[in-house]
């Protein structure tokens, strides 16, 4: 059976691979995109139920189509955004190929392209576009052991909360999953703790705007490089609900028992670092400055947008924040399911090429990797701020896209006499 060639391999069919194909699609370049599961799938089934997009409709969207579905000021669900990425491919009908998985991927030597194992067979490919995204699997930190009498699960398997056991959750990670967790599992009744780490928290909505559309005009979302000690910090903020900002003293108002960084296990205790007052200090702050600096855009500019003073004033201090839990018996006080927000790590262990440092972290600009040939899509802060983000990896395959087809460009000449 002869082996099937291409010109640039795309691997993922997410939000990434999506893009990436629309723009190769552009400019020409013969190409194919294989995704091991769905279009999307990762929207359908790594995320609970209830999960809606983060930005409005009108901005957390690809250029060229709109939701015409959903109000421009709402937030899609998550079925919404992977039937979008459907439609968006069938409209330039992308060669998306799923349920293939790729499981190797080498250099052939002397011809400057790659042989791509895959399970449907081998493809030879003289590009590959690794668009595999930043959330491939997810990370459970080794602290509480397996034999331990508590359920664990990370937020990726998370549904709802009739999915959990009877009793108490200790919610561990507030960025935006694990805070939106908690606030769904302490509407539906549960007793919830939420250990709560270093994290930004952007006001959902200031003087009548998102906050999307103040980082916009503010400039933040081209950001980029990463503020010094900004590596790891997380946003937590939501869509759900219409649309709220994460106010950790509103949560705690409301019930959720807030704790510090989660620390150590033992003997069926776990304990806190003492930081929780200056996590929340830091995202009080973060908070904060969005507004003055949105304040003083409207000032500089004159545009006519309502003063919000109560946006400023804070709710009051809950007694886990004015005397914080340092340690807490799960026995005791009745916690069944520990649900991990921890985030995920990539894996480009199919990768046999040499475009990654030590640590195994690809080694690229904007993108483009030190090692001939081979791309990465959807890596967080790939050019900027927004490079996670629907509209942000889409231009982010722009430039990726662009830069393929310049290097096609050159491998194309011929000098005059040349066959």
């Amino acid at each position: 059976m002869p082996i099937e060639k291409t010109d640039t391999l795309v691997v993922g069919a997410g939000q990434a691979g999506v893009a990436m194909s629309e723009h190769l699609t552009s400019h020409g370049v013969p190409h194919l995109v294989l995704e091991k599961n769905r279009i999307a799938e990762a929207w359908r089934t790594g995320r609970w139920d209830s999960l809606v997009a983060n930005g409005p409709a009108w901005h957390d969207r690809f250029p060229n189509l709109e939701f015409t579905d959903t109000d421009p000021e709402a937030f899609a669900g998550k079925e919404r955004i992977a039937d979008y990425f459907v439609e968006y491919a069938g409209r330039f009908n992308a060669p998306i190929r799923t349920g293939v998985e790729v499981t190797k991927a080498e250099r052939i030597n002397g011809t400057g392209g790659f042989r791509v194992e895959t399970s449907k067979g081998v493809i030879e490919a003289q590009r590959i576009v690794a668009a595999t995204g930043a959330f491939q699997h997810p990370v459970i930190p080794p602290l509480v052991p397996e034999g331990a009498e508590v359920n664990q699960l990370h937020s990726f398997h998370y549904r709802n909360p009739d999915q959990l056991p009877e009793g108490a959750v200790l919610v561990v990670g507030a960025g935006s999953s694990g805070a939106q967790i908690a606030d769904e599992l302490n509407r539906a009744g549960r007793k919830v703790y939420l250990s709560v780490g270093p994290h930004d928290r952007p006001p959902r909505m200031y003087r009548g705007r998102d906050f999307v559309w103040w980082l916009g005009v503010l400039g933040l979302w081209d950001q980029a490089a990463l503020e010094p000690g900004k590596e790891h910090v997380t946003i937590s903020v939501s869509g759900a609900y219409g649309g709220q900002t994460m106010d950790f003293r509103r949560l705690a108002g409301e019930g959720v028992t807030l704790l510090g960084l989660t620390e150590s296990y033992e003997n069926g205790t776990m304990n806190f670092v003492g930081d929780l007052q200056d996590n929340i200090a830091a995202g009080d702050a973060d908070y904060l400055k969005m507004l003055d600096l949105a304040d003083a855009y409207v000032a500089r500019t004159g545009i006519d947008l309502p003063e919000e003073p109560e946006a400023r004033r804070a709710f009051p201090d809950p007694d886990s924040l004015s005397s914080p839990i340092r340690a807490l018996d799960l026995g005791k006080e009745g916690i069944t399911t520990i649900l991990w927000a921890t985030g995920f790590r990539q894996d480009f262990s199919w990768m046999q090429v040499d475009a990654f440092d030590g640590n195994g972290r690809p080694q690229h600009q904007r993108g483009v990797s030190a090692e001939p040939g081979i791309y990465f899509l959807g890596l967080p802060w790939q050019s900027r701020r927004g490079s996670t983000f629907i509209w942000g990896v889409w231009h982010d395959a722009k430039h990726v896209a662009d830069q393929i087809a310049i290097q096609r460009h050159y491998e194309g000449y011929r000098a005059p006499g040349e066959a």
